[in-house]
């Protein structure tokens, strides 16, 4: 009873929220990037409630617990991520972009087939991470109120839908805004309460679970067992989060790049934070809950923190354990609400704004009409999510989310950084760089061990490695065999003065 409280008041809450910013989400502008008006602490912690996915705060705590350092190498991976976003991304994204991924493309290559290969590239790489958000929720929602998995996906998806359809980019923003209030004082709480546990030494967490699971516990190789599998999380994260075009669209919510890249330093704190604990939380988990239990609530290991929570709490029966698991599992709920939305809102951009206006219409639609095509689009997203989360019960969304981001750097991010800084770099390369790169990442992800298990017949977990390259081959060769664009090089002196200063010239 208690768990559902609380639940209802966060959805009461975040339902306000959109009925706020319905009335006051009417132009295109405003839809997609609430009128570019966000300050930088308001971007950096809705940036925070963006990334801070089901990922963070179930899958990597349960990685942690379950299989050692190898979760930890998941849980910090972003801080680095953001420093590429930081130095290299935001600020030209901001000076060239307007609503999306393709709008950079276009400026650049200024073709429809161009566009294409990036609405393709923007479409595949968010239902790819839209699958573990929805499997997240899924359980969730079921441990909060025992309702069938199904039918927790579906609500999931349908509050997702209101969301995104009727506020817009300001709804989003301010939900995800304060489900990153929400989970950065879940995630103090339970910190403080795992520290009072060790006596607030936290090296005692480590040296209890090496003298439980033996010292193999706290080294690498439980989980990637192959030392290429562990560059390649690297190489993922590093580059693959410049990729993530949910994540690109939020630096198109500011008024300039100085606040983009502010907006980068106040996530970089904010989630760094967060990402580090969930290590000490995984530990304290695999401590105090052990591992069978972790396995039997669910055998991805996606319950863990509230688990945990209970168990901090005074256990299960007891009022405080159900407080505390009711608190976290509705944080994570919350979580997970908010990141759906930012990633329906980008999707939906990119079939309403890239798609239906500039490829199809060749930018000749009214705003309001644009808008409309949105909320459409947003309805079909809501529906087709629902049906992959169901699809992914019972795997661990910290590995789902990474193969996403894998499709990121493979696919996106070569064709984004190429476009923005090879003068020679034309339509042949996007589209060469977007079809290697998406084929060979989501070929290698699905036959590799995250989705076939013991009948893998790729070695690799996260195919980053070699599907990333080759993303970069596909793109430098496409380049080359399909002759120079003069007309597209000429531009480039304009286009590199918008990159770095957003002068934009005639």
């Amino acid at each position: 009873m208690i768990t559902f409280v609380i639940f209802i008041a966060i959805l009461i809450t975040t339902l306000g929220i959109t009925y706020w910013a319905a009335k006051r989400t009417s132009t295109a502008s405003e839809f997609y990037a609430a009128d570019s008006q966000l300050t930088a602490p308001q971007n950096g912690f809705a940036l925070a409630g963006d990334w801070c996915s089901a990922a963070a705060f179930l899958g990597f705590t349960g990685l942690t617990a379950l299989f050692g350092m190898d979760g930890a190498f998941y849980a910090l991976g972003p801080l680095t991520a953001f420093c590429t976003v930081l130095f290299l991304i935001a600020e030209p994204l901001r000076n060239t972009g307007k609503y999306t991924l393709g709008d950079v493309i276009r400026t650049r290559m200024q073709t429809r087939t161009s566009l294409l290969a990036a609405i393709a590239g923007t479409i595949v790489v968010n239902f790819a991470y839209l699958m573990p958000q929805m499997a997240g929720a899924g359980v969730l929602v079921r441990l909060l109120t025992g309702v069938p998995y199904e039918w927790a996906v579906i609500f999931v998806g349908s509050a997702m839908i209101v969301y995104v359809a009727f506020g817009g980019m300001l709804a989003t923003t301010w939900v995800q805004i304060v489900k990153a209030v929400l989970m950065l004082a879940a995630g103090a709480i339970i910190l403080m309460l795992v520290l009072a546990m060790v006596q607030f030494n936290p090296l005692t967490l480590f040296a209890d679970a090496e003298k439980r699971y033996g010292a193999q516990y706290l080294l690498p190789g439980n989980y990637l067992k192959n030392p290429f599998d562990q560059i390649s999380l690297g190489l993922g994260y590093v580059l693959g989060l410049a990729g993530l075009p949910h994540v690109m669209t939020r630096f198109y919510t500011v008024p300039d790049a100085a606040t983009a890249r502010r907006s980068v330093v106040w996530v970089m704190f904010l989630a760094g934070a967060f990402f580090f604990a969930t290590t000490l939380f995984g530990l304290a988990a695999a401590n105090f809950v052990g591992q069978d239990a972790i396995r039997a609530a669910d055998r991805g290991g996606n319950l863990t923190l509230p688990l945990l929570a209970q168990f901090l709490g005074g256990g299960k029966g007891s009022f405080g354990g159900d407080l505390m698991l009711g608190f976290v599992a509705a944080v994570a709920v919350a979580t997970i609400l908010a990141v759906v939305s930012g990633l329906t809102l980008s999707t939906s951009s990119a079939i309403a704004h890239d798609f239906y206006t500039n490829w199809l219409n060749h930018g000749k639609v009214e705003g309001g009409k644009e808008v409309r095509i949105a909320r459409i689009a947003t309805i079909v997203i809501g529906v087709l999510s629902i049906l992959l989360g169901i699809l992914a019960q019972g795997v661990n969304v910290a590995v789902l989310v990474i193969l996403a981001i894998c499709v990121a750097a493979s696919a996106n991010f070569p064709v984004l950084v190429l476009s923005l800084f090879w003068r020679r770099f034309n339509t042949g390369g996007v589209v060469g760089g977007m079809t290697v790169g998406l084929v060979s990442s989501v070929v290698l992800a699905m036959i590799g061990p995250a989705m076939q298990g013991a009948n893998a017949i790729w070695p690799l977990v996260n195919p980053t490695i070699v599907s990333m390259p080759l993303g970069f081959l596909g793109a430098i060769i496409g380049t080359l065999i399909s002759g120079r664009d003069a007309a597209n090089e000429s531009r480039f002196e304009a286009f590199s003065l918008q990159l770095h200063t957003g002068v934009k010239t005639k």
